[in-house]
């Protein structure tokens, strides 16, 4: 028959949820502080060990003492006969545990209160250490928790006989949470909290967004088999989560296994989230393909990549360019983390009247160019030396400067209605919009707004403009060309 004190070692045991030898394990340890307590200014054995009968209760303390020829030092050593009583092979130089029959006088007094204290704090060690190895292996997975209080923000969860905690930072905003309310969290980590006595702490999310993909684990047993792979998740927690997802069998709807019959398995996930919408969406090996379906629910015309700066735009109709961006942008911002690229999206409208712009513009510049080059092919040419500041004067006003390696030499001059085009050796080295000296005050005698360019052909070039100021000279220098 079990005593009293089996079933109380039982029922610690239970509720702590620890197993019952520990709980045997603290309370030795607890006996043994008592007991050397109780010697007070006596010394000592080498060692002393306590075994508790878990069934009577009853402590046995036993002393580690050496065997020797002749005893010096009574509470460490034991003579070879006397050792052999307790332990028939016993040799000279080995170590036994001696029971100790008299134990101290007021061993069973101090014995009580130390016990108390040290049995408490024994169980929270022992309690701290089955926790962690109770659930360090489980970092990572779903937990179904109830929830005790909140405390500074943070909210104290009940996962089994552990107690968890749920960070401020990992809280969804819209979520309110009341006692004894169940929860399925996400385990982020277990933290060995050895300070402040509380035991092992398990920090759970609600945010992070493997709690979705744990989530679809349990609702949808295709995923769970491996039949439905979800290749990525992007949310924004309480508001919208985009779900990737794509078949590893033939003959499977990855979408519609997730969505489940009339939306049932997707509804018990937005339900657990309480109300977060969730969109499922075929993952595609092609990225346009996979851009058009992560916009879902708009429509998308056509995609265009731009795979140097991972960037796609979007075209998308014009009734449907508000619901391809989302309110506040949340459908492109989602669908971009989704898929990891840069999405632009226009409608068609847009795209039309800028590509019509574009055209014009080119025409415009082919037609300009065009008339450049008719321009310049009938314009006088001119012969000018470029002076020692850098700079050719043409109707009394200097151009420039045009460069250190060009002072000296001779270069080619023509002129437009608009513009001064420099030239040397058949390479245009400058131009600059020309000014007309009537238009200057009696202070200017230089050309404003400089337009430089090197190494350039005439034909096709983009012109670099720069303001200079150049300074007047008196004198022109004219070489007649003589071509």
């Amino acid at each position: 028959m079990k005593s009293d004190f089996y079933a109380a070692i039982s029922q610690i045991a239970s509720e702590r949820g620890i197993p019952r030898d520990a709980i045997i394990g603290v309370m030795e340890r607890a006996l043994i502080t008592a007991y050397k307590r109780t010697l007070g200014s006596n010394p000592p054995p080498m060692e002393v060990t306590v075994k508790l009968d878990p069934q009577t209760g009853l402590a046995h303390v036993y002393a580690e003492m050496q065997v020797v020829d002749e005893v010096m030092e009574e509470h460490l050593e034991i003579d070879l006969e006397s050792a052999r009583q307790f332990q028939s092979d016993v040799e000279i130089g080995d170590t036994i545990l001696v029971e100790v029959k008299d134990t101290p006088r007021d061993f069973g007094r101090i014995a009580a209160q130390t016990a108390k204290q040290v049995v408490l704090q024994g169980i929270k060690e022992v309690e701290r250490e089955y926790i962690y190895g109770e659930f360090i292996d489980r970092e990572g997975q779903l937990m179904t928790a109830t929830v005790q209080r909140t405390t500074r923000g943070n909210v104290i969860l009940e996962i089994g006989k552990a107690e968890a905690v749920l960070p401020l930072k990992e809280q969804v905003e819209s979520d309110r949470y009341f006692h004894n309310q169940r929860l399925k969290v996400y385990l982020l980590e277990v933290r060995r909290d050895e300070t402040s006595g509380r035991g092992s702490r398990l920090v759970v999310s609600r945010v992070h967004k493997n709690l979705i993909l744990r989530l679809f684990e349990v609702e949808v047993p295709e995923i769970h088999n491996g039949a439905v792979e979800i290749k990525s998740v992007a949310r924004e927690p309480g508001l919208r989560t985009k779900v990737a997802v794509a078949a590893r069998q033939e003959g499977i709807d990855p979408v519609g296994s997730c969505v489940g019959m009339r939306g049932f398995r997707i509804q018990n996930i937005v339900n657990e989230l309480n109300g977060e919408k969730i969109d499922v969406v075929q993952w595609d090996p092609d990225a346009k393909e996979f851009i058009a379906n992560a916009l879902s629910p708009a429509q998308v015309v056509e995609v265009h990549l731009d795979d140097s700066e991972r960037a796609a735009m979007v075209v998308v109709p014009d009734k449907q360019l508000s619901l391809a961006i989302g309110r506040e942008g949340q459908n492109v911002r989602l669908a971009a983390k989704l898929t990891g690229w840069r999405i632009d999206i226009k409608s068609a409208t847009t795209l039309l009247e800028e590509e019509r712009e574009a055209a014009q513009a080119r025409e415009a510049a082919e037609a300009e160019a065009m008339a450049t080059e008719a321009a310049l092919a009938s314009a006088k040419v001119e012969t000018r030396k470029v002076r020692p500041d850098g700079t050719v004067v043409y109707q009394n006003l200097h151009y420039g400067p045009l460069g250190d390696d060009l002072i000296g030499e001779s270069v080619q001059l023509r002129a437009t209605a608009a513009k001064l085009y420099i030239y040397f050796h058949d390479r245009l080295v400058a131009s600059y919009i020309l000014v007309d000296p009537e238009e200057l005050d009696d202070s200017s005698t230089f050309a404003d707004h400089p337009m430089t360019m090197a190494d350039a052909e005439l034909n096709g070039i983009e012109e670099q403009t720069s303001e200079t100021e150049v300074e007047s000279e008196a004198e022109e220098e004219v070489e007649t060309d003589e071509a």
